[in-house]
């Protein structure tokens, strides 16, 4: 009963996503507020019948309930519980009820969080938020169900969960993701309901951004936590690799990135109006493009779910009408966004306006480049042809450079127009990171590298001048704009430790067997032992490396159910270096194949992100936007009930 009551619960979700698609365009469209009213209470109860199906459905993965299809293909009964419980989200099915279940969730938060909000714009967006989840709700029910029953009863013990899956990275990944993913849903929203109610102004824009930020801060997080499982897990040693799926969390979180520095111009000045409407209908349509990217199979991908072309069809029909529909509201509405400010020279304006071209050129740079193998194949008849990380990175890390240098300019720049005297300081500060930087490359590697010497430069030019911005204004620090700083100085540091374990990192692929001995770097490593152990669903070989005082232990997996081998590195973490040993097979004569690496500030890159994301968050929690929701509450005119 328990599946049967879980796809029950679904179903009454999908009811409930209906009626708050209608109670709250109805609402808004006619100005009746009781049904303004009820749409909140609709949207709680979504959530409330969503959480139930989802628990139901995890209890089966705990209970090892084989007579459900989907979970006697994700799990096994060797399993930990908690690999049991995130199998739920191990697959495409599931997968798509935890995006359902974030989805009611932002929902339900909204319909809580708007009461300052007039009656139709807070209908609007629950309306929007309504038809949104009624499509993926739709499509889980009618397409995906992780409900059916598997009868006749023919697996017993289960068919055992993706071996990559088998990790700690796999219980928080996912989530984070989708927490960044769908939030975007809500700044969507907002936009469409301000292009329907044509009020975009300062108040739109507080209210969109805390919003914003949080799905910025929770995308930033989800995409740290998979370059860190993918570093530790895959056995590759690397961080980012360019991948289609990579790339489509990627594409909405540069979106996003230019839409909280777009709506700070709109809240701040009441300028670039159209393109802050643009850039959040852009966003969450990049996350809508990045799901069906993932379960499509279109792209070929180590992290896609499923090649499924029947459902890929639903997902890319979902897409269309998102984009066609939120497009041609825009285009229709879009002669009433004219902003009516002026600003002249280096303003804070222009560099926040130069920022946003940079991340769009960015975004439009890796939109092409993942999909171009996608268009080769079809205009060449089924030729083949991938593009790989030198491509990316010759186009993208300019790019950033260039948006490193307006970072370093914004703590500067004043509103409206910024006299040029001020810019001299930031001169001198340059001039002294490039020194620095001159000799980061020569204490390394005791040579010259021209990139590793700008890259650096620029991260300290834009740590500094925050730092200085900082404490200039330490008496008068705000939450929002103590959070973008950090934010950006949270870039810098990222920036540092891509540039260094880019430029300095060591590998070596070895043939090595126990008792061997090899200096990689200024180390030695020494292969001692090598035995077998068993896991709970598994047979590994084991190798015992010593380095110095440290011991290695990296393995090399055989899943016993589905016959899947997986590469488990050895990492002694390190703030300024990593050491990485990685098993590869027997290559004969007891000899094995052996990557061994040193990643020298390699963790910055993943300090930097969640110090950016905490900055995200930090901003939120700015006081003013309490206020300014308080004092926007009291001037709403609520219409009488039953008014026109």
């Amino acid at each position: 009963m328990i599946p049967e009551l879980a796809h029950f619960f679904c179903v009454l979700a999908f009811t409930s996503a209906v009626a708050l698609a209608f109670a709250g365009f109805f609402g808004a469209k006619q100005r009746q507020p009781v049904w303004v009213k009820a749409a909140k209470q609709i949207a709680i109860a979504q959530f409330l019948f969503l959480l139930c199906s989802f628990v139901l459905l995890d209890i089966a993965f705990l209970l090892d309930d084989f007579t459900v299809q989907y979970v006697a293909d994700n799990s096994h009964t060797l399993l930990p519980w908690y690999y049991k419980a995130s199998a739920m989200w191990g697959d495409h099915e599931g997968s798509f009820l935890l995006w359902t279940l974030v989805m009611a969730g932002w929902t339900g938060a909204v319909a809580l969080r708007s009461e300052s909000l007039s009656y139709d714009m807070r209908g609007y967006v629950l309306s929007v938020l309504g038809l949104i989840n009624v499509a993926f709700l739709l499509f889980l029910l009618s397409a995906s169900s992780p409900f059916v029953r598997a009868f006749p009863l023919e697996v017993t013990t289960g068919s055992d969960m993706n071996a990559i899956l088998q990790d700690f990275g796999h219980l928080v990944h996912p989530p984070f993701l989708y927490l960044g993913y769908v939030g975007f849903s809500v700044a969507f929203s907002f936009a469409v309901a301000a292009l329907l109610t044509g009020r975009i102004d300062a108040a739109w824009a507080r209210w969109s951004r805390p919003w914003t930020n949080t799905a910025w801060a929770l995308l930033t997080v989800g995409i740290a936590l998979g370059s860190w499982w993918a570093y530790y897990e895959l056995g590759w040693g690397g961080w980012w690799f360019w991948d289609p799926v990579e790339n489509a969390s990627f594409m909405p979180w540069l979106a996003g990135t230019a839409l909280i520095h777009s709506l700070a111009v709109t809240e701040k000045r009441g300028a670039f109006k159209s393109w802050t409407v643009l850039l959040a209908l852009l966003t969450f349509t990049l996350c809508l493009v990045g799901a069906f990217l993932v379960r499509s199979g279109v792209l070929t991908s180590v992290h896609a779910f499923a090649i499924d072309p029947e459902r890929g069809m639903y997902l890319a029909t979902i897409v269309a009408l998102v984009a066609c529909l939120s497009l041609s509201l825009y285009a229709f509405r879009a002669a009433r966004l004219r902003s009516r400010i002026s600003y002249h020279g280096i303003s804070r304006e222009l560099l926040l306006l130069a920022n946003n071209v940079l991340l769009t050129l960015a975004l439009a740079v890796i939109f092409l480049y993942t999909l171009y193998p996608l268009f080769y194949e079809w205009f060449t008849d089924g030729g083949r042809v991938s593009l790989g990380p030198p491509y990316f990175n010759r186009a993208f890390v300019p790019l950033m450079m260039l948006l490193a240098g307006c970072l370093a300019l914004v703590p500067i720049s004043r509103w409206k127009r910024t006299p040029l005297q001020l810019f001299r300081p930031s001169l001198y500060i340059l001039g002294g990171a490039f020194v620095l930087g001159l000799f980061v490359p020569l204490i390394l590697s005791g040579a010259l590298h021209i990139g590793v010497t700008v890259c650096v430069a620029v991260a300290i030019w834009i740590l500094s001048t925050h730092l200085a911005d900082l404490y200039r204004s330490r008496r008068s620090l705000i939450l929002s704009f103590l959070g973008m700083s950090i934010a950006h100085m949270g870039f810098a540091i990222t920036v540092i430790g891509v540039t260094i374990t880019s430029g300095f990192s060591v590998s070596q692929d070895l043939r090595l067997a126990v008792g061997d001995e090899v200096r990689v770097g200024d180390r030695t490593y020494v292969f001692e032992d090598l035995r077998v152990v068993h896991g709970p669903n598994y047979v590994a070989h084991q190798a015992q490396f010593s380095v110095g005082d440290v011991r290695l232990l990296p393995e090399r997996r055989q899943y016993t159910t589905r016959n899947t081998v997986t590469t488990e590195a050895a990492i002694r973490p390190g703030f300024t270096n990593d050491l990485l040993v990685s098993l590869g097979e027997p290559v004969g004569e007891g000899a094995w194949a052996v990557r061994i690496q040193e990643k020298p500030l390699i963790r910055w890159i993943w300090l930097g992100a969640f110090i950016a994301a905490i900055a995200g968050f930090l901003a939120v929690f700015d006081v003013r936007y309490r206020r300014l929701k308080h004092r926007e509450a009291r001037l709403v005119q609520e219409p009488q009930l039953g008014s026109g």
